[in-house]
């Protein structure tokens, strides 16, 4: 047998919020504890002191529920993880499955949703990529195009901007791309969903930027989902996925029932070293 490599990873994120109000609100930052991930350990807190629940979503995600404080509060979550020290699968041979070959429960993400509309870009996805093979070097070609089309800017996009605005403006984050090629490969009835979690920095080299969470998708050929990363548009080390869902409402790193001001954010996916 041969022994399998790991690497430690440190998660987790602190906000910072100030209320007007005592504020109901949902959280979702724990990693989704499936392999290849091992989660060794971790802890939520929340100053001044206040009850988390957890319980998971529709689409199997973890998920914590708490009241934010009136006044002034902050919402810590910490985590080590054990990742294996390689990429994620490829396979330029993963066919594309026929639409009434598809099990039940992937149809739904060959759907629109409310920020990623094949209906909407149908006519380019078809016109780029109809004439490509119908398997996973297809869905290489749609990533290969958004990385190039899209070019990341901070503050490009807002909370209700779709894939066929970002894909007008040409500017947008990690989430823009995703989404964008996730309409595109559901113009072509390839099932395609959205994918949010941490990412280190593990062997690669990049420019000094801060921490953020980050956004791919998971593509489904022939009995299997499979990474795609528009953004990075290359395999990886260290995933750690917190939630899946059609679009990134689906999997939103905070939900308020109400409007509490976030002051701050940090986000934090460091090997840890010794």
């Amino acid at each position: 047998m041969v022994a399998v490599t790991v690497r430690q990873i440190d998660v987790g994120c602190e906000f910072h919020y100030s209320a007007q109000v005592p504020t109901p609100a949902v959280i979702q930052v724990q990693p989704l504890q499936e392999g290849p991930v091992t989660v060794l350990s971790a802890a939520t807190s929340v100053a001044p002191d206040t009850p988390v629940r957890t319980y998971t979503d529709l689409y199997g995600n973890p998920c914590q529920r708490l009241v934010i404080p009136a006044g002034r509060s902050v919402i810590r979550y910490d985590a080590l993880v054990e990742v294996p020290d390689a990429t994620e699968d490829v396979d330029v041979t993963a066919q594309q499955c026929a639409p009434d070959d598809l099990p039940d429960d992937v149809l739904i993400y060959t759907l629109p949703s409310r920020f990623c509309l094949p209906d909407m870009l149908g006519n380019e996805a078809w016109g780029r990529f109809g004439d490509l093979p119908r398997d996973y070097t297809r869905v290489q070609a749609i990533c290969d195009h958004v990385n190039g089309h899209l070019q990341f800017r901070y503050g490009s996009s807002g909370p209700l901007s779709t894939a066929a605005d970002v894909n007008a403006s040409g500017f947008g984050v990690c989430r823009d791309f995703t989404q964008l090629a996730i309409s595109f490969c559901r113009a072509l009835n390839i099932p395609a969903r959205y994918v949010f979690g941490y990412l280190p920095d593990v062997d690669v080299s990049v420019d000094p930027a801060p921490m953020d969470f980050a956004a791919w998708m998971e593509v489904w050929l022939g009995d299997r989902w499979w990474t795609f990363d528009p953004r990075n548009n290359r395999p990886r080390k260290g995933r750690v996925l917190i939630g899946r869902g059609r679009d990134a409402s689906d999997v939103a790193m905070t939900t308020t029932f109400g409007a509490p001001w976030l002051e701050s954010m940090v986000v934090k996916a460091d090997e840890r070293v010794g």
